[in-house]
């Protein structure tokens, strides 16, 4: 039995047993509960001896209604012990599981955006959701039904010595003959059951990935080979689980049948025994109730066994989940702290980035930039010219392998990332909106912001007018990513939430980019005033957009190659001469 109990002793119980710890005392209360039913049942036997022995033998009315009086008396002490237990570990399972998901969840949106290059963000959700339902069901239920039936056959078999030395032997002996296929069994199980887990992790992977992507599907007629993929992602599924459901069903069938089979054994020699008055109805009536309560605890712990191999594998899953460290975190020394108001001077110093999905190429190649405070510098140059991997880096969801970044001359290395965030606000290109109300996604990034602030930031973007024609105005409820909205209607609420934020450095990714053309020109004339006092970074392929600013960094291929104003860099940088040229219709030597 000590490869069974062996579960116990992986980190990913002992990660189990840590949720379980500052809920101790009930914890107490339902170990003591199921010792209390434990030992009720298996004095059940005693009073079954009684009532054969003292009841119907004897042929005494009185000692049959005292004998039982007290196995009704017994019944309902379990009755009530029973309650207790299930209502404790139910608790427990429940309480431990939300306790889990709020800390693996806290892991999750804490970790770097490299580690979401490189998971699917639909398997994390079903380690999430998935395998903390099943630990739920190993905490709340098996763990409980596991202990209870390893106490009735300790009990159980000590309680057979006492009643019948003879009969308990062969027991005894029946025993390995039981054990061997849980050991047998139980480690195919559970390697058959994490195999099971991951394919169904498949299944809502694919699942999420195919629902969040409906119109392109649906664009490029794509639906039947999606049905076809996730028919065979199905059947391994199912085939995974069905030779897990067969390891499970012959571990039952085999343990049934041998106890079954030994308790046909006890009843031919016991009943022999009866006849030549070696020992008492009772005696053997209390016998057979005990091999039988043995017996089903110990088929009981071979279908519960399986159970709590498979929490081992959610456990063992979520474990990994939680060792994994972020990449990006406060410095464990040298903390430094920004004031609470930052002006916005930034500094670029030799900066240069790869991705870690591609090495070998330079995302930003030593690049340097001075920015000051409340200055407004477009960024300008090709497509995948790295301009919104500078993003990045500021906002540090990424660190340069070599160079420094430096807000107010402190090293970003050297900042808390929430400390560093507070002072940017981002509208990227893709805005990013959430199921909730209208008001709540413009409350985003200033959960303490009035509805006043709220709509004010609104009409500054220009979406009032339109959120004022939903059909519950602000508290208009949005899909996922704000489905049913347009993207220039999407593009504003990103808008409002920015300037909502009040943050001394805003960075637009191509924040006008999905806006029709009487929209941008609404938001070009609000900019102006958003931009007071504080320092811009704005991406913009348009260059019509970024003439106005107060310099252009011109980045190919991660270095940057000019700055300047537009008319400078019309005159001197024939790469922005060129961009300018293509956009303004003109040839040339007509933009020169």
């Amino acid at each position: 039995m000590s490869s069974v109990f062996s579960i116990f002793q992986r980190p990913s119980i002992r990660l189990a047993c840590s949720f379980i710890a500052p809920y101790r005392w009930h914890a107490l209360g339902a170990l003591l509960a199921l010792i209390v039913t434990a030992s009720l049942m298996l004095f059940m036997g005693q009073g079954i001896k009684m009532i054969v022995d003292q009841g119907f033998m004897t042929r005494s009315a009185e000692l049959l209604e005292r004998s039982i009086g007290l196995f009704m008396l017994v019944t309902i002490g379990l009755s009530v012990g029973t309650f207790a237990r299930f209502y404790l570990v139910s608790w427990i399972g429940e309480r431990v599981v939300a306790d889990l998901r709020n800390r693996v969840f806290e892991h999750l949106v804490n970790l770097h955006p490299a580690f979401y290059e490189n998971n699917r963000s639909s398997e994390i959700q079903s380690r999430l959701t998935a395998d903390t339902a099943l630990l739920q069901s190993v905490v709340g239920s098996c763990l409980s039904v596991f202990l209870r039936n390893s106490l009735m056959v300790i009990g159980g078999v000590i309680l057979l010595f006492i009643t019948n030395p003879k009969l308990t032997s062969i027991v005894v002996l029946s025993l390995p003959l039981v054990i061997a296929p849980i050991l047998i069994f139980g480690r195919r199980v559970r390697r058959l059951s994490r195999e099971s887990q991951d394919r169904v992790a498949d299944v809502g992977s694919y699942v999420a990935e195919a629902l969040r992507q409906i119109k392109t599907v649906q664009a490029y007629n794509h639906q039947e080979q999606d049905r076809e993929h996730f028919s065979r992602t199905v059947e391994k599924a199912f085939r995974t689980a069905r030779k897990y459901i067969l390891q499970r069903s012959w571990l039952v069938t085999v343990v049934i049948s041998l106890v079954l089979g030994d308790v046909g054994v006890i009843l031919w020699v016991g009943g022999m025994d009866v006849i030549s008055g070696t020992i008492t109805s009772g005696e053997l009536a209390a016998f057979v109730f005990y091999a039988l309560l043995v017996g089903t605890a110990l088929g009981s712990l071979s279908e519960v066994i399986s159970e709590l191999q498979r929490g081992v594998g959610a456990a063992e899953r979520i474990s990994e989940l939680l060792q994994i460290r972020s990449e990006i975190t406060a410095p464990a020394s040298n903390l430094l702290r920004l004031p609470p108001r930052v002006s916005g001077r930034l500094t670029l110093e030799n900066v240069s980035f790869s991705y870690p999905s591609r090495p070998g190429h330079n995302a930003v190649d030593d690049l340097t930039l001075n920015i000051a405070a409340g200055e407004t510098i477009a960024l300008v140059g090709p497509s995948g010219a790295g301009k919104s991997t500078l993003f990045d880096l500021l906002l540090r969801f990424y660190d340069p392998q070599q160079g420094r970044i430096l807000i107010e001359g402190a090293p970003i290395l050297q900042l808390d990332p929430m400390d560093l965030r507070r002072n940017f606000a981002l509208v990227s290109q893709t805005p990013a909106l959430f199921f909730g109300s209208v008001e709540d996604n413009i409350r985003y990034g200033n959960s303490e912001a009035t509805f006043e602030q709220v709509e004010a930031a609104a009409r500054i973007a220009h979406a009032h007018e339109f959120i004022m024609q939903m059909a519950d105005g602000y508290k208009t409820h949005l899909g996922d990513g704000g489905l049913g909205l347009s993207g220039g209607q999407r593009q504003r609420l990103a808008i409002a939430r920015a300037l909502l934020v009040d943050a001394p450095i805003l960075l637009l990714d191509e924040a006008t980019s999905a806006l029709d053309a009487q929209s941008e020109h609404l938001i070009q004339q609000a900019l102006p005033d958003l931009m007071v006092g504080r320092t811009t970074l704005v991406i913009a392929h348009r260059l019509a957009t970024v003439q106005n600013a107060d310099r252009i960094a011109v980045i190919d291929q991660g270095r940057l190659v000019a700055v300047g104003t537009h008319q400078q860099l019309i005159a001197s940088n024939p790469l922005y001469a060129r961009l300018a040229a293509l956009q303004f219709n003109q040839s040339m030597e007509e933009v020169v």
